[in-house]
């Protein structure tokens, strides 16, 4: 099955979030075509993981609507998993049974076939407390999959790994997307993680799209690749230019921009 029969396409039209008088989300655009991967990058408190929270229905949108271009995404909830930066695992049951949660008793085979495509085949009859980070979010991302989502929503899932740990988990998400064909998204502080996972990285500034770039480098991806680091430098230049304030209700905002010229590369990777 092709990536375009398994992925689900996401389209959001006019999305609006206020928190008070601030206005976190400014009538957000996005289309994601089936089995594609978007990175969604920004500053801290741009509204990036909310925008992720609102595509899987844990906010409500204030305008706007979510949906896979024929129905409605609240319709098709069982076809959509998010994971967190925090595992998230259940200390009182053992790995097999965090993944096999709600599948019944036909689960634990399936979930055995999750944790062995993670690599942790072997770990599922031990407690959460002897993993490392690293061994937790593979479980947790074993969990995700086991149900088969058509697309798969990740809010900063790398961000408390080691920098090894980060690589690897990285190529393993590479894998398993190509391999499963999921429409995938990613909210991400870091643009080197970014461009190393995405083919397409969307800015949020000022609660709304202020760059969509494409990242036309076929996988695998080497680190440090001169087309990746022009991709990054591009992406830091808006970054760097950008005041991390959220935008009142009213305020003018600049337009969404579509590539453009390049920078020199900056050595700067991550906006925190």
């Amino acid at each position: 099955m092709s990536a375009t029969e398994t992925g689900l396409p996401l389209r959001l039209r006019g999305i609006g979030k206020r928190y008070g008088d601030s206005a976190v989300l400014r009538g957000i655009d996005l289309d994601v075509a089936p089995g594609a991967c978007v990175a969604v990058v920004g500053r801290s408190g741009c509204g990036k993981s909310t925008l992720l929270r609102v595509i899987a229905g844990l906010e409500t949108a204030d305008t706007g609507t979510v949906d896979s271009g024929h129905a409605a995404l609240a319709a098709q909830r069982d076809a959509v998993r998010l994971m967190f930066q925090d595992a998230r695992l259940l200390p009182w049951k053992r790995v097999i049974d965090n993944v096999a949660l709600g599948l019944g008793r036909a689960g634990r085979a399936q979930a055995q076939a999750a944790l062995d495509a993670v690599g942790l085949g072997s770990r599922g009859g031990d407690w959460p407390a002897t993993l490392s980070g690293g061994q937790r979010q593979r479980v947790a991302l074993a969990r995700a999959l086991v149900h088969r989502p058509r697309l798969l929503l990740l809010d900063e899932p790398l961000g408390a790994l080691d920098a090894l740990t980060r690589i690897e988990m990285q190529q393993l998400i590479v894998q398993l997307w190509r391999q499963h064909g999921f429409t995938l998204v990613l909210v991400t502080h870091d643009v080197a993680e970014a461009s190393a996972l995405a083919d397409r990285i969307v800015l949020i500034e000022h609660g709304q799209v202020g760059l969509d770039l494409p990242v036309p480098v076929p996988h695998p991806r080497a680190p440090g690749a001169p087309a990746l680091a022009a991709i990054q430098a591009q992406v830091l230049a808006r970054l760097l230019r950008t005041p991390d304030v959220v935008a009142p209700a009213g305020a003018d905002t600049p337009a969404v921009e579509q590539g453009g010229a390049i920078p020199a590369p900056l050595s700067l990777r991550r906006i925190i």
